[in-house]
């Protein structure tokens, strides 16, 4: 799904001017979004408090919206709508267990267009999930400290250039696409546009989940042991 409002290279309307403080970053970049990706609903994971609430209340005024020309994803909750469903993106069998227990304790919330999860564990701390490695990266406890960090950097922390020129040259994804390395970046793969293939998200955090189990504190200098068949065919 692509979002034309964002040329190549460009910084979004909605970014942090340089000095400024995370108050209200949530807000901005929520005044960016495109959505709703399904049709609207009352979510509480009953909390009162913590990033779980704050994420209640935003999927209960918009069920699921992209951000930064796709390039980052946050999920619908409900049976019905576009893209992955909030909790079925989060039951065992739908990936998780690809990657034994390196990702039980995340509930993932959202994606970027490489398959970066967003997620929140124990309630009370925003992560991100290296699909590759399992490396779980803090960011805060709130929603409003992950907008910041995507504000601060949408290019880097939210691909939205290289989502604009991506889908410019190939077609914008479905909703419930993302891209997937042909040599992952954990091996060397690069960013060239002829590295990537379309792939359904779930499948791709699938074929990467033994990988994951392989890289995550795997020694320096160890071995890295791919799929000896391309996942691709």
């Amino acid at each position: 799904m692509s979002d034309d409002a964002t040329p190549e290279g460009a910084t979004p309307d909605d970014a942090t001017p340089e000095g400024a403080t995370s108050e209200g970053a949530l807000e901005r970049l929520l005044s960016g979004a495109r959505g709703p990706m399904g049709p609207a609903i009352d979510l509480d994971f009953g909390w009162e408090t913590g990033p779980l609430a704050e994420l209640g209340t935003i999927i209960s005024s918009m069920n699921g919206f992209f951000l930064f020309n796709a390039g980052v994803q946050v999920f619908r909750a409900g049976d019905e709508g576009l893209g992955p469903d909030l909790l079925s993106w989060n039951a065992e069998d739908t990936w998780k267990d690809t990657y034994d227990d390196l990702a039980d304790d995340i509930f993932c919330f959202g994606q970027d267009l490489f398959g970066t999860q967003f997620g929140i564990v124990d309630g009370a701390k925003v992560v991100t999930l290296n699909p590759e490695s399992a490396e779980l990266t803090e960011l805060g406890t709130s929603l409003n400290d992950w907008a910041q960090w995507l504000l601060d950097d949408p290019d880097v922390n939210g691909t939205a250039s290289f989502a604009y020129a991506y889908q410019k040259a190939n077609g914008a994804l479905d909703p419930a696409e993302r891209l997937i390395p042909r040599r992952f970046f954990v091996a060397g793969g690069g960013y060239d546009f002829d590295n990537f293939k379309v792939v359904d998200a779930a499948t791709a955090m699938r074929i990467r989940g033994p990988i994951a189990q392989q890289v995550f504190d795997l020694p320096d200098g160890a071995t890295l042991r791919l799929p000896s068949a391309n996942p691709f065919g």
